[in-house]
């Protein structure tokens, strides 16, 4: 560009708002890709600025501890800008979107945080991010996205689906990102008597696309549209008198009444609310399968045994369980511990009333 021309690729990105040249200069291979306007990208942020409050409350429902989110900050950007940026280690977890809008979605957090959130979900002052911390954070994944599925899905007027949350360590290099560039939102996090961290999400931007571009007309929707705008008109002013049956003119009242259907009354349809406090990742079509069976126990007690032990029992030998005298059985599905009882006789049969379900903390602890 020695003549100080503009080529067309540049005049393009200028009218799509992206910044990917650098005037006057070489082009500029760190930044930000074409795509969204910064109009488009703050109409994206203000969506998001709605689901805040939900987040926080369904974080700080499963970690027993007051959380704030702060406000959304977005930002357009590539895979070389991310890693100039990006701390060296984080957990990420990929929950994408299936269904209403459809792209990639994930959470990065930064270690401190992600081992933070983990071990107040399983209990535990000290943790290592292994399994079980993963498997716990992937829950809290679900539950953060169930309240951006639901803001988005208001937004578009669709119901939207998520994919089940898929948690893992990596270093900045090796997490897969949009290869077309993507929008990273960055929210400010307070964990109550936790040092303040910083939550990233990455959109693609297909995603975003689906969220804030008008829904393209096809054209076979517009030649509909204009032939109906056009037999209206001709109703109207060509054919909306015609002749009596008798012969002769039409006769006209004063003031030129003429006869017309009333148009119908159309009103948006108020979807209700599918993810109340709840993670995305359970929110398929539950109907499907309501009528599958589950294997459902109840567990009096445990003990361990030698062998030596367990091959001299016979008829009439007493096995100490680790349970107390009047302690509540354990009520399992698919041997996953779900909720306590006690034991009682329902005619002939024993049965069990249940007394308490166990807590999503309580499950995770049952991890390690």
């Amino acid at each position: 560009m020695s003549d100080g021309s503009l080529s067309q690729d540049e005049i393009d990105a200028l009218l799509q708002g992206g910044g990917g040249f650098d005037f006057g200069g070489e082009e500029s291979s760190n930044d930000a890709p074409a795509g969204l306007t910064q109009e488009q990208q703050m109409a994206f942020a203000s969506k998001l600025s709605g689901a805040v409050s939900s987040q926080a409350s369904n974080l700080s429902g499963i970690i027993g501890k007051s959380v704030t989110i702060g406000k959304p900050e977005v930002e357009l950007m590539n895979r070389e800008g991310f890693v100039g940026s990006a701390p060296d280690q984080m957990v990420v977890t990929r929950i994408g979107f299936s269904e209403g809008v459809v792209g990639e979605h994930i959470y990065l957090l930064p270690v401190n945080l992600a081992t933070t959130i983990a071990g107040l979900m399983m209990g535990q002052d000290e943790i290592d991010l292994d399994e079980a911390a993963l498997s716990a954070l992937s829950e809290a994944g679900n539950t953060l996205a169930g309240a951006i599925a639901t803001t988005l899905g208001d937004s578009v007027g669709k119901t939207v689906m998520t994919t089940p949350g898929e948690t893992e360590m990596l270093t900045k290099e090796n997490i897969s990102l949009p290869g077309d560039g993507f929008l990273r939102v960055s929210y400010p996090v307070t964990i109550e008597g936790e040092k303040p961290a910083q939550l990233m999400e990455i959109f693609s931007l297909s995603a975003v696309s689906d969220v804030v571009k008008p829904p393209q007309t096809s054209p076979s929707q517009a030649q509909q549209s204009a032939q109906m705008g056009g037999g209206m008109g001709q109703g109207l002013m060509g054919g909306g008198m015609q002749q009596p049956m008798g012969g002769g003119y039409p006769q006209m009242q004063q003031g030129m009444s003429m006869n017309y259907q009333q148009p119908p009354n159309v009103q948006s349809v108020q979807f209700p609310n599918l993810y109340p406090q709840a993670s995305a990742g359970d929110q398929g079509n539950i109907g499907l399968l309501m009528d599958v069976y589950m294997e459902m126990t109840v567990e009096l007690g445990r003990t361990k045994r030698l062998i030596r032990e367990i091959l001299g029992m016979g008829e009439g030998t007493i096995i100490e369980l680790d349970k107390l005298a009047g302690e509540p059985v354990d009520i399992l599905v698919n041997h996953k511990l779900i909720a306590k009882g006690e034991v009682v006789v329902i005619d002939e049969n024993f049965g069990v009333r249940v007394t308490e379900i166990v807590s999503p903390m309580e499950r995770m602890s049952d991890l390690t």
